[in-house]
């Protein structure tokens, strides 16, 4: 006997056929999106390659997957961007830091180069005209940067105690170099290499540091009071004044035999200056002379009405008797001279004249104190690495840097153009109207780095950093500021 249908047998068979549907819909876009994300992808490491199997999306998964460790300062770059696809080639350059003088100005600079030539031709290819670049090695024994190549392409000219010799394989690290020369570094020593129209020179710094003490002259300041007892106008010394002596003492630091740079440690005082006091007469007041006339008009009506009744020229004698007791009073200064002369130096202080004039004469002592402050505060600029830097400078450190990217030529064109549209490549330039800060305009400015308000390396690494991560270029960064104004 045949099974009879059922509306119920029709739904169950019905729901199987959709599952059936689902899971192979499911399997086939699974397997479909294993094949799509499978990538074979070119991993570079300082040159070193392997080829690699990923289902990665992003260059970071895949370094991570492939324990690849990464700092801060290290160069990453892929043939697609930021999204990895298959066949990218993935490169990743190891940054180590040295020291660079632009300009007179040391600046720790972090670098990929493979050798010193190639680092100062980083600064040469972007900046045709730019300012003097060396590179300093801090420790040529240190594994990191003693390894350093000076020249690949030939010899390298050696200058140390003052004596210039050639070595020939400028293929060797700066060690080995020097101690093929025989010559041995101090402790302090400075070991520097320099590009001179084509010619590298390894020059050694001899350095050591001493300490030296001067005596200054404090200048004495000079001072005024009034003292009554002279006539209006008249003056007399009544203290002569005489300088001080401090003594000062300095760190010094001395390079191949001169004096490079001072520091004021210490400040003792040997003598206190002695101020000049000078007296002065009180000058005559307008109530004075404005009395002085009436009384002399009080005189002559009373010498022209002497024909005249007993009243009157007994009210004249009587006026005439009260207006001369002051003035014989005051004519008279021997009787009361040292009362009134120590009333006016105690009284000298408060009148607007002495304060004047002691403010006046204090204020040159304050020079000194000034002066130290600026020293301080240049000391502390240290602390940076470009700090407060010219535009000659700023672009002279961004010309090395961008060159290690492989921005040269219209890419460093475009970044110039790009940096002089946002802040004219002013490291403290502040957009009042979004508060964008610094060469590159970050906003905010803090999220640049440590020393971010003052610090032009920061700001142009970060500016750099931000610039190959959003638009992958310079040219495509200046691109999109003149379609939307900004970048």
């Amino acid at each position: 006997m045949a099974r009879r249908w059922t509306p119920r047998q029709f739904l169950i068979r019905r729901r199987l056929r959709v599952a059936v549907c689902v899971t192979a819909v499911v399997a086939a876009s699974l397997a479909s999106f294993g094949v799509a994300a499978r990538k074979t992808v070119a991993i570079e490491v300082n040159g070193s390659t392997r080829i690699v199997q990923t289902y990665a999306m992003s260059i970071s998964r895949l370094l991570q997957e492939q324990n690849v460790d990464v700092k801060t300062h290290d160069l990453v770059d892929s043939t697609s961007g930021k999204t990895l696809t298959n066949h990218d080639v993935v490169r990743v350059q190891s940054a180590y830091q040295t020291t660079i003088n632009i300009g007179g100005k040391q600046i720790p600079f972090w670098t990929t180069a493979t050798s010193v030539q190639q680092l100062l031709a980083f600064f040469h290819e972007n900046q045709k005209n730019a300012l003097r670049v060396t590179v300093n090695i801090a420790n040529v024994y240190n594994q990191l940067t003693g390894g350093l190549v000076i020249n690949k392409k030939g010899p390298v000219t050696v200058i140390a105690d003052g004596k210039s010799s050639i070595a020939p394989n400028g293929e060797l690290p700066a060690a080995s170099i020097l101690d093929s020369k025989g010559i041995v570094l101090g402790k302090n020593d400075r070991v520097s290499v320099e590009s001179d129209n084509g010619t590298t020179i390894l020059r050694v710094q001899r350095v050591k540091y001493t300490q030296t003490t001067k005596t200054v002259t404090v200048a004495h300041a000079t001072r005024t009071i009034v003292d009554s007892s002279l006539a209006s106008g008249e003056t007399k010394v009544e203290q002569q004044g005489q300088d001080g002596e401090n003594r000062e003492t300095y760190d010094n630091t001395v390079v191949d035999g001169s004096v490079e740079s001072s520091k004021l440690v210490k400040t003792e005082t040997l003598s206190v200056a002695i101020d000049t006091i000078i007296a002065v007469g009180p000058e005559k007041t307008e109530t004075e002379s404005s009395g002085s006339s009436s009384a002399s008009g009080s005189s002559s009506d009373s010498s022209s009405s002497s024909s005249s009744a007993s009243p009157s020229s007994s009210a004249s004698s009587s006026s005439k008797s009260s207006t001369s007791k002051p003035s014989s009073s005051s004519a008279s200064p021997s009787a009361t001279k040292s009362t009134t002369r120590s009333a006016a130096k105690s009284t000298a202080a408060a009148t607007p004249k002495a304060t004047a004039s002691k403010s006046t004469a204090t204020a040159k002592p304050t020079a000194k104190p000034t002066a130290t402050a600026t020293t301080s505060t240049g000391s502390s600029s240290s602390s940076g690495r470009l700090w407060e830097p010219t535009v000659a400078q700023a672009q002279a450190y961004a010309a090395g840097a961008a060159a290690q990217r492989g921005w040269t030529g219209a890419e460093w064109t475009a970044l110039v153009w790009l940096w002089n549209k946002e802040s004219g490549w002013r490291w403290d330039a502040d957009n009042a109207s979004s508060d964008a800060y610094g060469i590159p305009q970050a906003l905010p400015g803090s999220k640049m780095g440590t020393n971010w308000q003052y610090d032009g390396a920061v700001q142009i690494d970060w500016g750099l950093q931000y610039i190959a991560e959003s638009y992958g270029s310079p040219t495509a960064a200046k691109a999109h500021s003149v379609k939307y104004n900004w970048y």
